[in-house]
């Protein structure tokens, strides 16, 4: 259903394209063409165009020259790399949590997010399962206070978010990520920073061949849908 917005929005209408871009709705490598965004969200060009630069700083879209904006294209390389920075990036917070005396509060908010995780995939709730799981990581680099890190951790997620959905609309059923997330919870309980930051690098190892084989499927089937469309790239 098309949604009807104020013009004067523009971080709604980066919201709104953000949603369709993360749940596949808008392809990868999909032209984002303003006039049929204007269409869709009833809005000028002024705060589409102001959106979709938004989006381009947080990296899900990317602006080619003469030809416009189009939902970001990843290389398998591209997201090999984005997969084992975020897995230095998160054993690195983990370790940083050696210094802290009291993580009391950081395990009991860790457990309230595993439990969250439990919970939607129970349900098969692919948003609120990716949701809980950004969180849980953001806690423990929040609570380092980290400001850079938790700020190029938040920015690598958003970057990822595509990818992480796709693999929990393909493997929801299967996922391992609460193993991970409960052993992390349960390593630094009893302060064993070493197997909580041992526990983060294996999950990403484990769900990276996954991740790279779905979006390749997503991709080539776009490539398929969109060709007769907006021709090829």
């Amino acid at each position: 259903m098309d949604v009807k917005a104020p013009a004067t929005i523009p971080y709604f209408l980066q919201e709104q394209i953000r949603e369709l871009i993360v749940d596949g709705t808008i392809r990868p490598g999909q032209p984002l063409r303003e006039q049929e965004l204007e269409q869709r969200f009833g809005t000028s060009r002024s705060p589409i165009r102001e959106a979709l630069r938004l989006l381009e700083l947080s990296g899900l879209v990317t602006h080619i020259q003469r030809k416009g904006f189009r939902v970001t294209l990843y290389t398998e390389t591209q997201i090999r790399h984005l997969y084992l920075l975020r897995a230095e990036l998160e054993a690195y917070c983990i370790r940083q949590l050696a210094d802290m005396h009291d993580l009391a509060p950081l395990v009991a908010e860790l457990r309230s997010y595993d439990e969250a995780i439990a919970a939607a995939v129970a349900k098969r709730d692919i948003r609120a399962c990716i949701a809980a799981a950004r969180e849980f990581y953001l806690a423990a680099a929040r609570y380092t206070g980290n400001t850079p890190l938790t700020s190029m951790l938040s920015k690598l997620y958003e970057q990822v978010e595509p990818l992480r959905y796709l693999l929990a609309r393909r493997s929801i059923e299967t996922n391992t990520l609460q193993i991970y997330t409960h052993g992390i919870t349960q390593a630094l309980a009893v302060r064993d920073f070493e197997r909580a930051a041992d526990l983060t690098r294996t999950y990403v190892v484990e769900v990276l061949p996954g991740i790279l084989q779905a979006y390749r499927d997503a991709a080539e089937q776009a490539a398929e849908e969109l060709a007769p469309r907006y021709g090829r790239a």
